[in-house]
C-alpha cells in the first residue's frame, strides 16, 4: 500500500480514538498528541511497505503508547525503542489491543477527550479551539486562519486551555451518569458553534472557514456513534446536514447571499438532504423532542419543498412556537416572525418584533429583518433607517452587500435617491 491519501485518511479517522486512548494511558494532553504525531510519523514509514494494519486505530495506539513511554525512559536515561523493523510487524499485540477495544472501553475513551476539551472551566473560545486541535487535529495555523487570528495568538490560546485543564486537576476517568447528560450538552453545543463558525463564512473567508462546517458534521457522526439512541444528538447531525446541504446555493457568482426563497434547489446536495430526513424521522419517532430535534425538523420542510412557494409556513410557526417554549430567546422569536409574515403578512410580524428591539439592538439579523418588513409595508423612511443600521452591524462584506441591495431598491422604488421618503 503506497496511496497517501489513504494512510492520512486512516490516520485521521483514527486520531479521536488514538488520541482518547493515549490521554488515558498518559493524563497528559501534550504527551497524548506527541505520542500520537509520533505513530503517524511510523504509519507513513511502516504501512507503505508492510501493508496497512488490520486495525490502524490499534497499531496507532500501540506504537503511540511505546513512543511515550520510550520518551520517558530516554529522560531517565533507560534503553531506546526498538527499531522500527522490529516493531513493524504487530499482528499479535494489535489483536491484544483490538480485544481490549470493546464498544464500552472506545466509548469512554472518546467521551473523556471530548468532556476535557468541552470543560466548563475553559471559556468557549478556548473549548473549541482545544477541540479543534486535538480531537480533529487541525493545525495551529488552520484553526488561526479559521478565526481570524494570528497563528500566535491561537498557540497562546490553545497552551492556556491545556495548562488550565492541567493545573486545575481536571480528572481523566470517565464521568458518572448525571455529569455525563451534563457535559454531553456542552459538546453538542460547542460542535454546533464550530459548525456555525464554518456555515456563516462568506467571501473571503469562505475557503478558509468552511471546512469547519465539514469538522463538526465528522464530530457529530462521531457522537452519534457513541450515543446512537440519543435522539438530540440525531436532531443536531440532522440539523447541520440539512443545512449543509444548501451551502452551494447560498451564495451567487460575485459572492453575495441568495435568500433561501430565491436559492437555486437544484444545487442542493441530495446525498446530505435523504441523510438528514432520515434521521429526523428516526429521532422525532422516540418522542423526546428537544430544541435541535425542533430545529432539524423546521430545516427538513424547507428541504422537502420543491419549490419556495410549496413551503409549509404553517408548521414553521407552530414549531417554532414550540421551540420558543423550550428554548425562549428573542433570536426564536425573530426566526418565526419570518414564518408568520408568509401567513399572515409583516404588519403582524412587525408587531411580534418590535418587543425584542431593545434586546437585540446590536443584532444584524433583527434589523435586516425589520427593514425588509418595514419595506413592504412601504415605510421606506423607517426601512432606510433600520437598514443602514444593519449595515452598521453586518458581520461580513456579504451580509453588507445583501443590505445595500435593499436600498437601492429603497432609492429606485422612490424615486427620489437618497431622501428615503415614504412611498405611495
Amino acid at each position: 500500500m503506497n496511496d497517501v491519501a489513504w494512510i492520512n485518511s486512516a490516520m485521521a479517522a483514527a486520531r479521536p480514538q488514538a488520541v482518547a486512548a493515549l490521554l488515558r494511558y498518559f493524563r497528559d494532553l501534550d504527551m497524548a498528541e506527541e505520542a500520537f504525531q509520533e505513530a503517524c510519523l511510523r504509519a507513513l514509514k511502516a504501512w507503505p511497505k508492510n501493508g496497512p494494519p488490520r486495525d490502524p486505530a490499534a497499531w496507532l495506539i500501540f506504537v503511540g503508547r511505546n513512543s511515550g513511554i520510550d520518551q520517558v525512559r530516554k529522560q531517565a536515561r533507560h534503553a531506546p525503542m526498538p527499531e522500527e523493523d522490529k516493531v513493524s510487524d504487530l499482528d499479535d499485540v494489535e489483536t491484544d489491543v483490538v480485544e481490549r477495544l470493546d464498544g464500552a472501553h472506545y466509548r469512554d475513551d472518546i467521551l473523556r477527550l471530548l468532556f476535557i476539551c468541552c470543560h466548563p472551566d475553559l471559556p468557549q473560545t478556548q473549548q473549541i479551539a482545544l477541540a479543534l486541535r486535538i480531537v480533529s487535529g487541525l493545525s495551529v495555523k488552520q484553526i488561526a486562519r479559521a478565526f481570524l487570528v494570528g497563528e500566535s495568538a491561537m498557540e497562546q490560546r490553545i497552551t492556556r486551555a491545556k495548562a488550565r485543564i492541567s493545573d486545575g486537576g481536571v480528572p481523566f476517568e470517565a464521568p458518572g451518569a448525571v455529569e455525563r447528560s451534563e457535559r454531553l450538552a456542552a459538546v453538542a453545543a460547542m460542535i454546533y458553534l464550530v459548525f456555525n463558525e464554518g456555515y456563516s463564512a462568506a467571501g473571503s473567508e469562505a475557503a478558509a472557514r468552511a471546512p469547519l462546517a465539514e469538522e463538526a458534521i465528522r464530530l457529530s457522526r462521531l457522537l452519534l456513534r457513541l450515543f446512537p439512541a440519543e435522539p438530540e444528538i440525531m436532531g443536531l447531525t440532522a440539523l447541520m446536514l440539512l443545512q449543509h446541504a444548501r451551502a452551494p446555493a447560498r451564495f451567487d457568482a460575485n459572492g453575495e447571499i441568495v435568500l433561501l426563497d430565491d436559492q437555486d434547489r437544484t444545487l442542493w446536495s441530495r446525498k446530505l438532504i435523504d441523510e438528514g430526513l432520515a434521521l429526523v424521522d428516526k429521532a422525532l419517532r422516540h418522542r423526546k423532542p428537544g430544541p435541535y430535534q425542533v430545529q432539524a425538523a423546521i430545516a427538513a420542510l424547507h428541504a422537502r419543498a420543491g419549490r419556495a412557494e410549496d413551503t409549509d409556513w404553517q408548521e414553521i410557526d407552530l414549531l417554532y412556537g414550540l421551540l420558543e417554549q423550550m428554548q425562549p430567546s428573542p433570536v426564536v422569536t425573530l426566526n418565526r416572525a419570518v414564518a408568520v409574515a408568509k401567513l399572515k403578512g409583516p404588519a403582524a410580524a412587525l408587531a411580534m418584533i418590535e418587543p425584542l428591539e431593545e434586546r437585540l439592538s446590536g443584532y444584524f439579523h433583527f434589523h435586516g429583518v425589520k427593514g425588509g418588513l418595514l419595506m413592504e409595508l412601504r415605510r421606506d423612511a423607517e426601512a432606510r433607517v433600520a437598514f443602514d443600521q444593519a449595515i452598521s452591524l453586518a458581520n461580513t462584506a456579504a451580509e453588507a452587500a445583501h443590505i445595500r441591495m435593499h436600498i437601492d431598491r429603497l432609492m429606485q422604488e422612490s424615486g427620489r435617491p437618497g431622501n428615503g421618503s415614504k412611498a405611495g
